[in-house]
């Protein structure tokens, strides 16, 4: 059962991201005075759409569009997110009044950009509904606000190096250190010092992992990371933190800002070490990888699942508006050029752009995806071997 919530979990949270992605395109057009001619959930091929013909009745449709209609709503084969199609959306049409085309460039970017705009909303209302619940954050080296209220303490292993006495012992990332030989222990550092003081000896670690107690035994060693006896993890101290509701919508956009911040920092560092000593640093996730993630966010619970949601609708919003064609960012960037040049640019050579635009990204998915594949060796996979 695990693999089928992951998988229903993952599509759940990219189509509403998706979702509210195109509806942000949808309101902008249809306010801009623009006809929408299809709103579809899934992509192509169709199932089967309605849309009201002149006299207001809803008729049905199915795979093949008829002419000249109002906005066909539509249910699709491919049950990923959804799409909008936009009346001139590729430059044709440009003499109707109602086309993409024939309306001036601000409104055009207004329209381009309002999806990545209601990812961004999304995350600051996912964000604000977690914070005024209680969203897990690490409390180490960390200022908690006063009026903020910290409940459920503990500590958890983000990471099991290879070869160490946790790694033999079994143990994984996400476990939550319950006790060490029955003692209990609230603070990173006496727990390290404690380990530290049983180097050779045998003990007994209680871990929750999936809600389940598990009990393991290692005998700690010297690691050359530290020079100190260590178990081979590193740990962080996590909590809930919630916020009285008249100020959680405040820290809620202050950390959508924050997260946007992040992303494009982290986006320079990588483009960065590529240019320069052509390597990529960090961890690149492709839709496998994402995934893994949504499967140990479910582990986890219902708050790190909105957690997650969150950061992947402001991390979908970054990429977007990235000046590449393809993306949102580059269809501005062109519109950007047209305003300089006072003329629009050549139809066909703009289309061509971003088809080329559009290649390259799927090479980079296939590429990421690869990395992710090569990368893993349980999690998602473990689970789909587990069926079979």
């Amino acid at each position: 059962m695990g693999i089928i919530i992951t998988i229903v979990t993952f599509f759940f949270i990219l189509g509403i991201i998706v979702l509210v992605h195109e509806a942000g395109h949808f309101v902008a057009a249809r306010r801009g005075g623009i006809k929408v001619e299809e709103f579809g959930l899934g992509l192509p091929p169709r199932v089967f759409g309605m849309y009201k013909d002149v006299d207001g009745k809803w008729k049905l449709v199915g795979p093949k569009t008829p002419s000249a209609t109002n906005t066909i709503w539509s249910l699709n084969w491919i049950p990923l997110g959804g799409f909008v199609k936009i009346k001139g959306e590729e430059g044709q049409l440009a003499s109707d009044p109602d086309s993409f085309a024939n309306k001036s460039i601000g409104r055009r970017m207004w329209v381009l950009s309002a999806g990545v705009s209601m990812n961004v909303v999304l995350a600051m209302v996912l964000l604000t509904i977690g914070l005024m619940i209680g969203l897990p954050q690490a409390l180490d080296d960390t200022t908690i606000p006063a009026v903020a209220r910290v409940s459920d303490e503990e500590i958890r292993i983000v990471q099991v190096l290879e070869g160490s006495p946790a790694a033999k012992a079994g143990l994984t990332s996400a476990d939550r250190l319950v006790s060490i030989d029955d003692q209990h222990f609230t603070e990173i550092e006496p727990l390290q010092n404690y380990i530290d003081s049983k180097i050779g000896e045998t003990v007994t670690l209680q871990i929750e992992r999936k809600g389940d107690m598990v009990s393991s035994e290692l005998v700690p060693e010297i690691l050359p990371e530290t020079e100190r006896g260590g178990m081979g993890v590193a740990l962080v101290r996590v909590g809930l933190v919630s916020y009285p509701w008249y100020v959680a919508w405040w820290y809620g956009i202050s950390q959508t800002f924050q997260m946007i911040g992040a992303i494009l920092v982290g986006f320079f560092l990588i483009i960065k070490s590529l240019i320069v000593s052509q390597q990529l640093i960090g961890e690149v996730y492709g839709p496998v990888g994402i995934a893994t993630l949504v499967g140990d966010a479910v582990d986890l619970g219902f708050l790190y699942v909105l957690q997650l949601t969150a950061a992947l609708s402001v991390i979908i919003a970054v990429i977007n508006y990235l000046p590449f064609p393809a993306l949102d960012g580059g269809r501005v960037l062109f519109l950007m050029i047209e305003a300089i040049r006072r003329k629009p640019i050549n139809q066909k050579i703009e289309a061509a752009l971003h088809n080329a635009g559009f290649a390259l990204l799927m090479i980079l998915v296939l590429i990421v995806t690869y990395r992710d594949i090569a990368r893993i060796s349980g999690g998602f996979f473990d689970r789909v071997i587990g069926l079979f």
